[in-house]
């Protein structure tokens, strides 16, 4: 007998997938009460750049129809899904966020997506991002900027650039989604939205089909409420692809066998004292709870002399600026081209980066990185506030100033990282801990992640709408 949940769209994935697999559950009211909720809220917070309702209502009657007849493809035959608007999906519109690429067609599917597609999952649409992905504030000024779900009385940074998925994946529009990171831009809305995000080491996801912002550091990643639901949208997404070069020789990883070991004996390090100043009193109080909260759970809480500051990383821009410029020069300078003027902006400053100084700062991207593995050696991870503070009023955003403090080191320094709910606001707004691990030491990021939302219950909160 099949048994109602009373709202599939406040189940988290991993219920989800579970529910429609022992078929208590199916994949067409998944689905529905998803749609039904992007009709009633989408008005409002404005995710979407393209909602695929009919697609996917009909892609729902062919998954159910599928587990029925006992032909299940996967585990997460018929969970629904949504991708930031840089992913192609073949005759789809792929803006990039750009209303210059309103109308551009993709003429192949990415990797990342046709794998989805083959585990039986459901597209819901196209959800908006920053233009061309340059930007962590998460606005989008031709577009349109999604609103932060938990504050409908005064608009706030959702975060970018994977702006529209942290926004539907907060509201419950969309069980979990993908999004993609160069400089934060998963981990920058999961900490403004309350979502747990993973930023990949470049090489474990392929970003074939993906509108590039920098080859050398661009990274797609998995954004959803648990850590759990992470780890297994990371391991159907990860493993070589021979459309990408930096997945060559990467060996595939699953973290779902070591998740819940916990994080007794595991050595944690706490971030410099000096870079404590210019966080937030609450973020900070959230923070030195989760070290106790860790610590409770058997990790050892260790200092560590980092050999740069955070700020001192925020300047190291060529590498970005350079390759941006290389991709989308053109229509920067083209003063007829719809650009936001921020992003021109930085895109135009590409333009004055010279060869010597692209060299020099991937000279000193590899230094760091060898510097930085020698002081942590002995340590499982690096603990630190995602962002400075919890999302602030759109009208307070300096677009000059990037909120990446925290974040965006760890793509330079080509290592892995996942942001958590830890806390909230006297206003109730999330606040975040990203966890910082050797590059491809995803499964431990995970694992100590897990721990953490197995102690607490941040990550069960959600906006109310």
């Amino acid at each position: 007998m099949r048994l109602a949940v009373t709202d599939p769209a406040a189940l988290p994935a991993h219920a989800l997938a579970r529910a429609i697999a022992a078929r208590t559950l199916s994949p067409v009211a998944a689905v529905e009460a998803h749609l039904d909720r992007i009709a009633r809220l989408e008005p409002t917070l404005r995710a979407f750049v393209e909602v695929f309702a009919d697609d996917a209502r009909l892609a729902a009657e062919g998954a159910d129809r599928m587990i029925r007849a006992g032909h299940a493809v996967s585990p997460l035959h018929g969970v629904p899904v949504v991708l930031k608007d840089l992913i192609d999906l073949e005759g789809r519109i792929t803006t990039g966020g750009s209303a210059h690429f309103a109308a551009r067609r993709a003429a192949g599917t990415a990797t990342i997506a046709r794998r989805m597609l083959a585990q039986g999952m459901i597209v819901l649409g196209k959800t908006h991002t920053v233009e061309f992905a340059f930007g962590g504030w998460g606005t989008n000024r031709r577009m349109g900027t999604p609103r932060n779900p938990w504050d409908l009385a005064v608009a706030r940074t959702p975060g970018g650039s994977s702006s529209g998925t942290g926004v539907a994946v907060a509201a419950r529009m969309a069980p979990w989604g993908i999004g993609t990171d160069t400089g934060g831009s998963v981990r920058l809305p999961a900490s403004y939205c309350g979502l747990t995000g993973l930023k990949a080491t470049i090489g474990r996801i392929s970003t074939a089909g993906i509108v590039p912002l920098s080859a050398t550091l661009d990274t797609p990643g998995p954004m959803a409420r648990s850590v759990e639901d992470v780890a297994l949208l990371y391991t159907l997404l990860s493993g070589p692809d021979p459309l990408d070069p930096n997945t060559r020789g990467v060996v595939p990883e699953d973290p779902m066998p070591g998740l819940h070991r916990g994080v007794r004996g595991l050595r944690l390090a706490r971030m410099p004292a000096a870079e404590r100043v210019g966080v937030s009193s609450e973020m900070l109080d959230a923070y030195d709870a989760a070290l106790d909260t860790l610590a409770r759970g058997g990790a050892e809480i260790v200092e560590v002399a980092l050999p740069f500051r955070f700020t001192d990383l925020l300047t190291t821009s060529a590498i970005v600026e350079a390759e941006a410029y290389a991709v989308n020069g053109a229509v920067a300078e083209d003063r007829a081209a719809l650009l936001d003027e921020d992003v021109r902006g930085r895109i135009l400053a590409g333009a004055g980066i010279t060869a010597q100084e692209y060299l020099r700062t991937r000279r000193m991207q590899r230094e760091m990185n060898a510097a930085f593995a020698r002081a942590m050696d002995g340590i499982d991870a690096l603990l630190t506030p995602t962002t400075e503070s919890a999302a602030i009023p759109l009208d307070a955003v300096d677009q000059a100033v990037a909120p990446s403090r925290f974040t965006r080191f760890g793509n330079l320094l080509e290592l892995c990282a996942l942001a958590l709910p830890n806390g909230a606001t006297a206003a109730g707004l999330p606040l975040s801990l990203q966890i910082v691990c050797r590059g491809y030491e995803e499964a431990m990021a995970l694992r100590i992640g897990q721990a953490f939302q197995a102690a607490t219950e941040w990550h069960r909160r959600a906006p109310e709408l």
